[in-house]
């Protein structure tokens, strides 16, 4: 029975969500007639990222366990377990020519997808921000009328779970710009290109305003300290309904394609995550969710296999939403 490695890569957020891990080896099933499987690697913004490094294999990647390269003379066996040892992506299937490139409806250029007037508690800080959808196809921010009476730089960042007012910022978010305010004042920007991990950044449901102050000095009350949070804001989004040609559905566990698949958050109950279980194929994966290795390297732009019947890393968490890209 021939043998290869399956290993662990990176899950998404939350989502998707937002780590990386580093692989395990696993056992890889012998022989299996599949066929090699084509990739057109759509250019995009994943939202699951592959293994930054790639797993040890589960066994060596030499026919006689020294770690040497194979002799030329070795069998085509122990060429294929050496190959096996370094990633490759999965290669073409004539069978996969005539299916359709993978799309989703792009957010038209200029579309503002949220706006709205902010103002702290007290009153202290007041601004306009409005997000409209740039050349790019991705969100940008636009701020005006910022003022505020604080003795500290002001900040603003979007947030998938809101904090509390005094709270301390652990992470800066997205869309994080530092607004104005402070001895010497720090100029407005007008505006800020977000990077969402997606081109529809409704995910983002909160609005945070916190103290920029670079360190507490000693007169600087606590609240105002350095990430302080000063406000919180309920984000709502307008985002026009969009399209797809790419619909996963789990037709059921079966053999090299056994992992889990998740709906939650689907609004219909379709799949929108695929835990790779050991001795999955890129194919049979596919072939499950009714969908072409085709698109699934578009959901997933980093995805990666070993060896000549392209296994995928164990406990890869893979993307399923076309509108999560």
């Amino acid at each position: 029975m021939r043998r290869g490695y399956a290993g662990q890569g990176h899950a998404g957020p939350g989502h998707a969500g937002p780590g990386h891990g580093r692989g395990r080896p696993g056992r890889l099933l012998g022989a299996v007639a599949l066929a090699t499987v084509v990739v057109t690697t759509a250019a995009g913004c994943a939202f699951f990222r592959g293994p930054d490094e790639l797993p040890a294999p589960s066994r060596s990647a030499t026919a006689d366990g020294t770690g040497k390269a194979p002799d030329p003379s070795a069998s085509a066996e122990a060429r294929r377990i050496a190959e096996s040892a370094s990633p490759r992506t999965p290669t073409a299937v004539p069978t996969e020519a005539a299916a359709p490139e993978p799309t989703v409806s792009p957010i038209p250029v200029g579309t503002v997808v949220s706006e709205a007037d902010v103002v702290t508690p007290k009153g202290s800080v007041r601004f306009h921000y409005r997000v409209v959808v740039a050349d790019n196809g991705y969100p940008t921010v636009q701020w005006s009328g910022f003022t505020s009476t604080l003795p500290v730089p002001v900040g603003a960042t979007f947030l998938e779970t809101p904090p509390s007012v005094g709270d301390g910022l652990s992470w800066h978010g997205v869309g994080d710009t530092v607004l104005g305010g402070g001895s010497p004042a720090v100029p407005t920007p007008a505006t800020t290109d977000m990077d969402p991990g997606r081109v529809d950044p409704s995910w983002l449901g909160t609005l945070v305003v916190y103290s920029a102050a670079e360190s507490a000095a000693p007169d600087l009350p606590v609240e105002l300290g350095p990430d302080k949070v000063l406000a919180v804001t309920p984000v709502n989004w307008s985002v026009p309904a969009r399209t797809t040609n790419v619909h996963p559905v789990d037709g059921g566990a079966r053999p090299n394609a056994t992992g889990i698949t998740s709906s939650e958050g689907s609004p219909d109950g379709s799949p929108v995550a695929y835990r790779i279980a050991s001795e999955d194929l890129i194919g049979a994966v596919a072939a499950r969710l009714g969908i072409t290795v085709k698109d699934l390297v578009w959901l997933n732009p980093d995805v990666t296999v070993y060896g000549d019947q392209q296994y995928l890393y164990e406990d890869t968490v893979l993307n399923l939403d076309p509108f999560r890209r």
